[in-house]
């Protein structure tokens, strides 16, 4: 029986496309089988471990989400939806019972995995100002299930064990007046996992009481949402104020609407949208639907079997897929929606040569921005920059030295040589040098294609 609409279903139904895809980011990732390395270490997005575990590990048990609101009438209101994943485990056994790796009835393949149960916490709680924090408890039992595998003639062959830990955690609102001219509420909301991880628990064993894809609707009554990134002038001052951790608040809805706040695990922009051509869920929000939804069609029956023998989503996945009529894919390809007018260039002249041998066509004045001969300043293959005092230019050796707080990805890098293949500059003045890796079995194939890894020169030693 499908579930009763309630009022917060309503009130957050605009935002709703976005909040799931938020929730199922990453949870199978293509080829949709578990065997697939990519879907062996999963679980990444929101993730709210039980307290205890997190502090060695990079991950957290808490997150909090700041903003500011402006009040527009007595007695203004907050509708709170916490939403995140119940991870339960699918072990297959044997018609005795016994954990196999796999089991097949009728040509279905079961295999183990583990999948995600969507729970949410709806609140409502007056936007008061005070110094006590108001608390609402989130309990999620735990719980599980054995379904039974007959093969047509009724023979049971095996069975589905399902099992999930219980959830323990709580949402601690406060609402605070800061001073100035202006009727502004700031309001924290933090989420807490209050389980408790066993000293020397394993990543996988705390994920059993974690809080998954975590993240917050929030509805204002009487009350408007300022934004976080882009606040009115006015506003910015107590914008500025707010602390959020593990969590990235932007406004939801349409444009326009002021009411609706997402507090992600993801960075998002303000009245962020789901893609109108994308219909399917394929659980990266942001990927090319027409680059997986190809992919996925040139799966083999048997990479297909396995994928709908991982996970009932993926099985609906390939289904949709499976069922795509010539005019979607027409839909997907070529949708372009980041072009803005601008002003024109000037529009080449036709003439006539005296010859007459037909018209010819004469180059506008300037060359377009995005061409590097539009700007004669600039020589990325000549142009140098000072590391340490050192003029280094392409061909030039140095040693990779990522700045603390680097990317991960260039992280990995630390203390590696290179050779810079030229020195470019931003719009904004910056100088960043493009470097390729000595040693990397990939460098000639990324030269061919012009591409390369860039640093800062403060990111560089000059190698002697």
């Amino acid at each position: 029986m499908p579930e009763r609409t309630t009022e917060h279903d309503l009130l957050f139904a605009d935002a709703a496309a976005v909040a799931d895809a938020v929730l199922f980011e990453g949870y199978l990732l293509y080829p949709y089988r578990a065997s697939a390395q990519k879907n062996r270490i999963r679980w990444q997005w929101g993730v709210l471990v039980p307290q205890g575990f997190g502090a060695d590990s990079g991950e957290t048990s808490a997150n909090r989400t700041e903003c500011v609101l402006e009040t527009r009438g007595r007695g203004p209101v907050l509708h709170l939806r916490l939403r995140f994943l119940q991870r339960e485990r699918r072990t297959v056994q044997g018609p005795d019972g016994v954990p196999v790796d796999a089991v097949e009835v009728a040509g279905v393949r079961h295999v183990p995995f583990e999948e995600g149960l969507p729970r949410h916490v709806d609140a409502v709680l007056p936007l008061v100002p005070g110094d006590e924090a108001v608390e609402v408890p989130v309990h999620v039992p735990g719980g599980g299930s054995v379904e039974t595998l007959r093969a047509p003639d009724g023979t049971v062959v095996g069975g589905l064990a399902r099992s999930r830990d219980p959830l323990d955690a709580a949402v601690r609102v406060r609402v605070d007046e800061p001073t100035g001219p202006y009727p502004v509420l700031r309001l924290s909301v933090e989420v807490r996992n209050d389980a408790t991880a066993p000293p020397g628990s394993t990543r996988e064993e705390a994920l059993d009481r974690a809080l998954i894809g975590t993240h917050l609707l929030l509805a204002a009554e009487r009350a408007a949402f300022l934004s976080p990134t882009d606040p009115p002038e006015w506003a910015a001052p107590y914008v500025a104020q707010c602390r959020c951790r593990h969590a990235w608040p932007a406004l939801a809805g349409p444009e326009g609407r002021s009411d609706l706040l997402l507090s992600a695990p993801i960075i998002l922009a303000d009245h962020a949208t789901t893609a109108p051509e994308s219909t399917i869920d394929l659980f990266d929000g942001t990927e090319n639907d027409e680059l997986l939804t190809l992919r996925t069609m040139t799966l083999t029956d048997a990479e297909k079997a396995e994928a709908r023998a991982t996970d009932p989503r993926a099985a609906a996945l390939l289904d949709a897929v499976e069922g795509l009529p010539p005019e979607y894919l027409e839909r997907l390809h070529g949708a372009v929606r980041s072009l803005t007018p601008v002003a024109a260039d000037p529009i080449p002249t036709l003439h006539t040569p005296a010859g007459g041998d037909g018209p010819d066509v004469t180059p506008p004045d300037r060359l377009p921005w995005w061409d590097p001969a539009a700007d004669a300043a600039v020589d990325p293959d000549h142009d140098t920059a000072l590391v340490d005092g050192v003029p280094v230019a392409k061909g030039s050796a140095v040693v990779l030295r990522p700045r603390p707080g680097a990317d991960a990805q260039d992280a990995f890098l630390a203390g590696l040589r290179a050779t810079v293949r030229a020195v470019v500059h931003d719009v904004d003045g910056a100088v960043h040098v493009a470097v390729s890796v000595d040693g990397d079995p990939a460098a000639q194939l990324q030269l061919a294609h012009g591409r390369f890894r860039y640093f800062r020169p403060e990111e560089l030693e000059v190698v002697p």
